[in-house]
């Protein structure tokens, strides 16, 4: 989803939702933060991601969906050098 339609999309999202946000940053250019959505107000959200606690201002945002959740982790081979 794009513009608005991100930004709909975030505002009503539960809580534990995994999402990814594509959002701009000061100097312009745009980033994405990738985790579990935690809450949203009429001006910003909060998702959990590996670095912790993200806080993004819904005005910046310039896409946003729900992803599946992360892949299980692969077992290691036994015996290889």
């Amino acid at each position: 989803m794009l513009g608005e339609d991100a930004v709909t999309f975030l505002k009503g999202t539960t809580e534990g939702t995994r999402v990814v946000i594509r959002y701009l940053i000061e100097d312009g250019r745009a980033t994405d933060a990738l985790g579990w959505f935690f809450r949203a107000d009429d001006t910003h959200c909060v998702i959990s991601t590996m670095r912790g606690l993200e806080t993004i201002a819904l005005a910046t945002v310039v896409a946003a969906k729900e992803v599946p959740p992360p892949p299980a982790p692969r077992r290691r081979r036994e015996g290889t050098a």
